[in-house]
């Protein structure tokens, strides 16, 4: 939208307070008789105080000058902002054209002729003859709060994107958020049930006139009384679209007053309480204006762009009633534990600089790129939806086995939306085991192989086992890394049923600048050894797209024939419907939810664990005692990073990779895995049995404190 209004070159002057004015800051308004560069204030940023209705009249317009965060390249850039009749619009440079003549108008902060001229940089008048404003945001479908760790930030919500701004002084800040609060207070939300008349009660139509006009040209009256019913007719043909109309605007009102609303609510009620929840008389000390949520450095984001036109992906709709596994975890963790220190940051070109030119294997990262899970813990995510897999496996050989089979292989990169830290990378001979009774699943991983890095793992259900090895290549493309899996992930069902897949690759964006994203791409095929296999497509997020992370499929029979197609998001939910589509359906009352992600949980970390990856290092009571020396919870790196104590992690951290760095000797020695064997040269690696009857008799001979100390008499002992 742009403002359609634009007005001659005005200036604005300055006026003493009368009298009976008790407001201590100069008026400002504007004439024609002077130009801006006469502009000028008392020197001090002009703050703005409500006094009764002044500061609530709708007639009163609010100006200044803000600082906007654009992106992490150009950082925080000074902004000439106006907020006028309930909407608040920005530019890079001074616009006084869209001031009117005679306008009352209060500016905040230091409007002085040489803040001005540093604000518009570009000097040239012909700039201020075509410039427009490069934003416009409505309050009246908008909410906005402070800052709670910087008393000079502000932000304001919109449906698509939040303004993040910054004043010159706490003092700016207030008057901001009251001009803002002063005009939202404007607009008050209409009942919905309380419509007004559609249309006046006195609508209708007189034919008097023309009657007596007709009969002075000597129309007979039989004549005029049917051309006087036609008209009627017609009017009231015509009455009825006005009114249909009407309905339909009075509906459109309403649907906005909702979203209002309910943006309101969802920003208010999504506060972990405790965490950033303020006290009843906080909340009115700050006055009712502010609206709460818990982003906090979140980056304003802008769809654009048009859909791929190659191959066809829909925006699954939340418009299903389908039971999700609600799992009864127990006695299981729903928050990581409170930080014992406090994180310091690190610049990720600080680190690349010092280490140009070094063998980047040999350079210790710090904690802070990392995420208190290992790689073999991460491996169990996978395994999050188990349920889909028990469902599959009670429909025997048929299309609802190898639909479910699908939705699962979908569902394990759910977990990876906003984890953009790194796991741990294992120690040669690390395990990991996962015992959930209350999920009939049991998952077993070790590393097998230190180079090429390989993770094996081994999981059994109800009626099912999963199993298989992963490797990845990494390709560096300067802004961004991509992961290409390598490795077969096998699941069989104990009726005989096998279906086999691989993993799609991974591409990791914006490394050095901006919001660091991760997208899953590529073509996933799972074969089956009866009748049915499936292949789905997991589109490539590009620039303009608009709906990204789709993933689209058929299921097909041994003829080729498709039988039913799939389609949904990676991050949110899987859907099928019966037969072929190439078009998004009309009537998603004919698709059928397969799949749904969970719900992230209340206490969000910056690590963005979901609930199920938050219970995957957690030490339950009386676990400890039953674990073999090598499992990822008792890595002390990864258990301090957990606990927030990020100086000991550091320390320990660099401590096992220089013990890490001896594991390819130790493999050239005839290292072997325990639990994990090999199946001819180029096989997978299968589980061999033991671990579990090893555990049940609490014995742990012959396996190795990888955590300890390390000598080099080690290497010659293992």
């Amino acid at each position: 939208m742009r403002v359609k209004e634009m007005h001659p070159l005005c200036c604005i002057s300055l006026e003493s307070p009368s009298i009976g004015d008790q407001s201590p800051e100069p008026r400002m308004k504007l004439s024609r008789s002077c130009s801006v560069a006469d502009m000028r204030s008392d020197g001090n940023a002009v703050g703005l105080r409500r006094s009764g209705s002044e500061s609530c009249s709708g007639s009163t317009s609010f100006a200044g000058v803000l600082y906007k965060w654009t992106n992490y390249g150009k950082g925080w850039r000074s902004r000439w902002f106006l907020l006028r009749n309930g909407v608040i619009s920005y530019s890079k440079i001074l616009q006084p054209e869209t001031l009117a003549a005679g306008e009352d108008v209060r500016f905040i902060g230091d409007v002085s002729s040489g803040r001005l001229k540093r604000l518009d940089r570009s000097g040239s008048s012909r700039h201020h003859k075509h410039q427009k404003a490069v934003g416009i945001v409505h309050l009246k479908v908008s909410s906005f709060r402070e800052s709670r760790s910087d008393d000079r930030r502000f932000y304001i919500f919109t449906a698509t994107k939040t303004l993040h701004l910054r004043t010159n002084s706490k003092k700016d800040r207030v008057a901001w958020i009251e001009s803002l609060a002063s005009t939202r207070n404007l607009f008050t939300l209409r009942r919905l049930n309380s419509k007004p008349s559609i249309l006046p009660p006195d609508l209708s139509l007189s034919t008097e006139r023309l009657k007596k006009r007709l009969l002075e040209e000597g129309i007979s009256e039989v004549l005029i009384k049917d051309c006087e019913q036609i008209m009627l007719l017609e009017f009231s043909e015509i009455k009825g679209q006005v009114q249909l109309l009407c309905e339909e605007r009075s509906n459109l009102l309403d649907t906005l007053r909702q979203l209002e609303a309910s943006n309101i609510e969802g920003e208010t009620s999504g506060v972990p309480e405790g965490d950033y929840q303020l006290t009843q008389q906080e909340f009115t000390d700050r006055g009712k204006y502010s609206e709460w949520s818990t982003t906090e450095s979140s980056q304003e984001l802008e769809d654009q762009g048009s859909e791929d036109e190659e191959t066809c992906f829909f925006d699954t709709k939340d418009c299903f009633c389908f039971p999700t596994a609600t799992d009864v975890m127990g006695e299981r963790r729903k928050k990581l534990p409170d930080p014992c220190e406090k994180e310091k940051g690190v610049s990720l070109w600080s680190l690349i600089k010092d280490n140009v030119g070094k063998d980047l294997t040999r350079v210790c990262l710090p904690v802070y790129f990392n995420e208190p899970i290992s790689s073999l813990q991460k491996c169990f995510e996978d395994l999050e939806y188990s349920y889909l897999l028990d469902r599959a496996y009670e429909h025997g050989n048929s299309l609802e086995r190898v639909l479910n089979v699908a939705a699962f292989a979908v569902s394990g990169y759910a977990s990876s939306e906003g984890r953009h830290c790194k796991p741990f990378n294992p120690l040669l001979g690390e395990t990991y085991e996962a015992d959930y009774p209350e999920k009939g699943v049991r998952f077993f991983s070790e590393k097998v192989s230190h180079h090429p890095t390989l993770i094996a793992c081994h999981s059994q259900g109800r009626g099912w086992k999963f199993w298989g090895d992963s490797n990845i290549r990494t390709k560096f493309w300067g802004r961004s890394i991509q992961l290409d899996p390598v490795g077969v992930l096998t699941l069989e069902f104990d009726d005989g049923e096998v279906f086999q897949w691989s993993k799609v690759t991974t591409s990791i964006y914006n490394l050095i600048l901006g919001k660091v994203y991760c997208d899953h791409h590529g073509l996933m095929h799972i074969r089956g050894n009866r009748e049915y296999s499936c292949k789905l497509k997991f589109k490539e997020q590009s620039i303009l797209e608009r709906n990204p992370r789709q993933v689209h499929g058929f299921v097909e029979d041994v003829n080729g024939k498709k039988q039913a197609t799939l389609f949904g998001k990676w991050d949110d939910s899987m859907y099928y419907i019966n037969g072929i589509i190439n078009v998004k359906p009309k009537d998603m009352s004919d698709a059928h939810l397969l799949w749904q992600r969970t719900l992230p949980p209340v206490n969000l970390t910056r690590y963005n664990l979901t609930s199920f990856a938050i219970t995957l290092n957690e030490l339950t009571p009386g676990l400890q005692e039953k674990l073999p020396p090598t499992d990822s919870r008792l890595r002390p790196d990864q258990r301090h990073l957990e606990n927030g104590e990020y100086d000991m992690a550091n320390s320990e951290k660099l401590r096992l990779e220089t013990r890490q760095r001896m594991s390819r000797k130790l493999q050239e020695n005839g290292w072997k895995p325990r639990w994990f064997k090999k199946e001819g040269e180029d096989g997978t690696y299968r589980y061999i049995g033991g671990y579990w009857e090893e555990r049940e008799d609490g014995k742990w001979e012959g396996c190795p404190n990888i955590f300890g100390e390390f000598s080099n008499d080690s290497i010659n002992t293992s």
